[in-house]
């Protein structure tokens, strides 16, 4: 694996380079959906692989979701095919024959059982898949059979293929024992999933059972990519779906989940980061609440607020808008005399403000990543406690490259 410097993220991220985990095979081109760029993914899978995942609640959801959420039932897949710059959303009843035709198609270049394949896509809505490109594009794969996909491949080359307004590939690795978790995700607008209003694929050579692995999943999904928002809004087709070979042997069940949550979290810190316009990754940290439900919606109403968002763009130390946002949770037991606000280091609320503090202030906010820390102060079980209650979620500022990005998405 190696580190190669990415250019045009205003952070500076860096993309690496890595491979997915032996047994797994991968295959990326162009179909032609859009323009000249890579646009179709497929990641193939060893026999036996058990597989969850985690869908968005969108009344809107297109017909890959549908589709992809029962063939998972079962706990089991054999591929996973992403097409990108076309949802597939709003397309009726032809589109729901396209996204199963789809994975009957890349079912046969696989050898596989249509139920096998996990179908996504991502792209503009309301327009039908350009279905005789696919298929053409899909039966010359089937004449190369295997041979067309690289062993193991390469997930930086897996996450660029699936990009749409992204300007790099999202990817992350970690270990469990001997077992490697590897992740790719996409996405920076429509993002405030429910769950998941991104595409994200991890692969891992563990053993895991499937309800074991569903379970483990879904908690960390609820820290990791359910904390993540860029613009409040919810994606209509999108998704996160693990992938375990079972040929590394058995993972210690806690090993693997930390392993899991540490590429989870990397990839929503990166989607986040890479919001559309950011220029500032935002991290909000809410705790001493009743319970963790509160922690995270006070989190993400503050996250969330277009105020909040744009006085950290202008480097504004306004921390009254993070008192409004938290105002708007209406729970009785929030109540300004207990609350503390944190920008970084500096308490800011009820600490007065000073000269030198909002100096202090404006210099941090001039920091890729700004940090907002707000402590509830509800009481606890205990008359000397507090509520244990915390949640973190992650999100960006709110820029003028937004508005144009999305202003000009469909022209």
């Amino acid at each position: 694996m190696r580190d190669t410097p990415y250019g045009g993220n205003a952070l500076g991220m860096v993309v690496k380079e890595v491979d997915f985990p032996p047994g797994f095979g991968l295959h990326t081109g162009n179909i032609g959906i859009k323009d000249h760029t890579n646009d179709v993914m497929i990641l193939a899978a060893p026999p036996g692989t058990v597989a969850a995942g985690v869908f968005t609640k969108s009344r809107f959801s297109g017909p890959s979701v549908t589709l992809s959420r029962a063939h998972l039932e079962d706990g089991r897949a054999r591929a996973v095919v992403i097409l990108s710059k076309n949802a597939n959303v709003a397309t009726g009843e032809v589109g729901d024959a396209n996204a199963r035709e789809v994975a009957e198609l890349t079912a046969s270049v696989l050898g596989c059982a249509t139920d096998e394949v996990v179908v996504a896509s991502t792209g503009v809505i309301g327009v039908q898949y350009p279905m005789d490109r696919i298929r053409r594009y899909m039966g010359r794969l089937a004449t190369e059979g295997i041979s067309a996909f690289e062993q193991p491949g390469s997930a930086t080359s897996a996450a660029t293929a699936i990009m749409t307004t992204d300007t790099h590939a999202k990817v992350s690795i970690a270990r469990a024992g001997s077992a490697r978790v590897v992740g790719i995700a996409k996405g920076v607008g429509m993002i405030e999933p429910d769950m998941a209003t991104m595409l994200a694929v991890i692969a891992t050579d563990a053993a895991v059972e499937p309800s074991a692995l569903d379970t483990i999943f879904r908690r960390v999904v609820d820290r990791t990519f359910n904390a993540l928002s860029i613009d409040t809004d919810t994606s209509t087709s999108d998704m996160a779906v693990v992938l375990c070979s079972q040929t590394a042997g058995p993972a210690e069940e806690s090993a693997f989940e930390a392993a899991l949550h540490q590429v989870c979290l990397d990839l929503t810190r990166q989607l986040a980061a890479d919001g559309e316009g950011a220029e500032t990754l935002i991290v909000v940290t809410v705790f001493q609440a009743r319970d963790d439900a509160l922690a995270k919606r006070v989190a993400k109403f503050i996250v969330n607020s277009p105020l909040v968002k744009t006085a950290v763009h202008g480097r504004d130390p306004n921390w009254g808008r993070v008192a409004m946002a938290i105002g708007k949770c209406y729970d009785q037991d929030i109540l300004p005399e207990r609350i503390t606000i944190r920008f970084g280091p500096d308490e800011v609320y009820p600490a007065p403000a000073t000269k030198d503090r909002l100096a202090r202030l404006e210099r941090y906010l001039e920091s890729p990543e700004v940090h907002i820390r707000v402590g509830l102060g509800i009481p606890g079980e205990k008359s000397d406690s507090y509520g244990t209650g915390s949640f973190t979620a992650y999100g960006c500022d709110l820029t003028d490259g937004y508005v144009r990005i999305n202003a000009d998405y469909t022209t």
